[in-house]
């Protein structure tokens, strides 16, 4: 009963369109009163041990490096040596965005902001090319799901504060899956494009790849710079997340010399607003954790899943297809928050590998952000790309499809997860 009570709590809040974080604390409220335990100051208490966290310290200061890099002229220079590399090719902007997709999740560590970055710049180049404007949006939408994946990665922080898994050893797991999303997208883009006629740009000379090449540098040395040190054990994620925030500083204003200080105010201002979501965000779903474990929520959770515990490629499709349900309706961050807490339990009592659990579950979130109605980069591709959510729709089909495919295959053969994460540690 106690899960009933707070399921149809939160979607109830939910469904009058209040903010998820407040729906998060009402829902809490509500199973309090259910339990007969309500207590102001228990909320309070929990509510700021959940901003309260060293790890979570990580979260505002990727975005900040993250914003520094936009503002910076990092993604700029980023694309035009991806563009002197592909640009000649047939479809060659489609390689473009894919590419500068995966290096910029080197970078960001979030969906919603590559996709508004590349999009910005890469869509009104592409339809000015003759590119089908749903398709190549649909593209950029679906390239930008890989920077949770290849550290560093916000999803993956929010996962190991809420599960207690290591960060570093998700952060290095999620390389392979977000390079193989980046090599589907590729093969899905040429079939498509083997018909389309579009525009070609001239080849660039040898001297002209290596200016590009020059000129990006310092931004493809950032995320080898964050793996070495992870890797090395030189500094911690959160530890990791300052030194990515003071070097896109560095960049910013000493070398190519875009930043200024009015802009480093905007930079600062924007990353506090977006920061202060995030936090507001898991502060309120640390009220809902607690209770959801003093409601013994997990043990009723296991409960309806124990027929499957003894099967876990079972389990695993099944959480997989209950992820992919809930993500049409939810953002991935309050969707790792909500259901860590009462999957994790059940995961480790089925021998499954917790940082394997982690890589399929923020994957599949990730996908969550591409199906409507919620779709938070879907959203956002639309508002960049011009379109309505019905074209997307037709566009974005056919990367959509591969990327849960690539679900599948990780769910089928863990080892294309674990033997990578094996080598690299």
């Amino acid at each position: 009963m106690s899960l009933v009570v707070f399921v149809s709590s939160l979607v109830g809040v939910m469904a009058l369109g209040i903010p998820i974080a407040m729906a998060l604390l009402v829902s809490g409220v509500a199973l309090m009163i259910y339990l007969d335990i309500f207590d102001s100051q228990i909320i309070a208490q929990n509510l700021i041990n959940g901003a309260n966290s060293f790890p979570m310290l990580a979260v505002p200061f990727f975005i900040l490096a993250g914003e520094l890099m936009n503002e910076g002229g990092i993604s700029k220079r980023i694309i035009n040596f991806a563009m002197s590399i592909f640009g000649h090719i047939r479809g060659g902007l489609g390689y473009v965005a894919i590419v500068a997709s995966v290096l910029f999740a080197g970078l960001s560590g979030s969906a919603v902001a590559d996709t508004a970055a590349l999009g910005a710049i890469l869509i009104p180049m592409m339809v000015k090319a003759g590119y089908n404007r749903n398709r190549s949006t649909g593209l950029l939408a679906a390239g930008g799901i890989i920077a949770p994946l290849i550290p560093p990665s916000i999803p993956f922080i929010i996962f190991g504060v809420s599960s207690g898994v290591s960060i570093t050893k998700l952060f290095i797991a999620g390389i392979v899956p977000g390079l193989m999303i980046g090599l589907g997208l590729m093969l899905i883009w040429w079939l498509l494009m083997r018909k389309d006629k579009v525009e070609v740009y001239p080849r660039k000379s040898w001297r002209d790849i290596w200016q590009a090449a020059r000129q990006a540098i310092w931004a493809l040395l950032l995320p080898v710079i964050i793996i070495a040190g992870l890797r090395g054990g030189i500094f911690t994620p959160t530890e990791a997340a300052v030194v990515a925030a003071f070097y896109a500083l560095l960049v910013g204003l000493l070398i190519y010399r875009e930043l200024n200080w009015r802009s480093l105010y905007n930079v600062l201002v924007a990353a506090a607003k977006t920061s202060s979501v995030v936090m507001f965000l898991v502060a309120a779903a640390m009220v809902t954790a607690w209770l959801i474990t003093v409601a013994n929520v997990p043990a009723a959770m296991g409960e309806l899943l124990e027929p499957l515990i003894d099967n876990p490629l079972l389990l695993l499709l099944v959480i997989n297809a209950l992820v992919l349900l809930v993500g049409t309706a939810m953002d991935s961050t309050p969707t790792i928050l909500i259901l860590t807490p009462v999957l994790m339990p059940i995961i480790k009592m089925a021998g499954i590998d917790p940082v394997y659990f982690g890589v399929l579950f923020v994957l599949n979130n990730c996908i969550g952000l591409l199906t409507p109605p919620v779709g938070t980069v879907l959203n956002v591709a639309c508002g960049v790309g011009k379109i309505g959510l019905e074209e997307i729709m037709k566009g974005i089909w056919p990367f959509l499809l591969l990327e849960v495919i690539i679900l599948l295959l990780l769910t089928l053969f863990p080892s294309l997860v674990l033997v990578p994460l094996e080598w690299l540690t």
